[in-house]
């Protein structure tokens, strides 16, 4: 299924029909700063306290770019759905696995 633009938000946590897990970290008009993880990986089993990030660089983007790709329910904290909201030690976790933090007061800067 594809997303609409007003269905991506930060703080949420998605899953690509390619496996690819994406966080969505900041946003700023109509672009978006989100962490990938490897795509074809195996639907992980997650657990509050590990997210799936480490080593991998962010991504800048717009919107409708992110919402264009296919994407699907997964689970999370036994909850199925397309979205799933990250906690704050969630958030700072993945954004300190991407090493996102300057380029996010870059894009909330401008």
């Amino acid at each position: 299924m594809r997303l609409k633009e007003k269905d991506v938000e930060v703080g949420y946590l998605y899953l690509t029909t390619a496996n690819q897990y994406r966080a969505v970290l900041a946003m700023k008009g109509d672009f978006i700063i989100y962490a990938p993880g490897s795509e074809e990986a195996e639907p992980l089993k997650l657990k509050a306290t590990e997210m799936p990030f480490e080593n991998q660089p962010f991504k800048k983007c717009q919107i409708v770019t992110f919402a264009k790709k296919d994407y699907q329910a997964f689970d999370f904290n036994g909850t199925e759905a397309v979205k799933h909201r990250l906690d704050e030690g969630q958030l700072a976790q993945i954004t300190a696995q991407c090493n996102a933090k300057s380029a996010i007061a870059a894009l909330l800067a401008e």
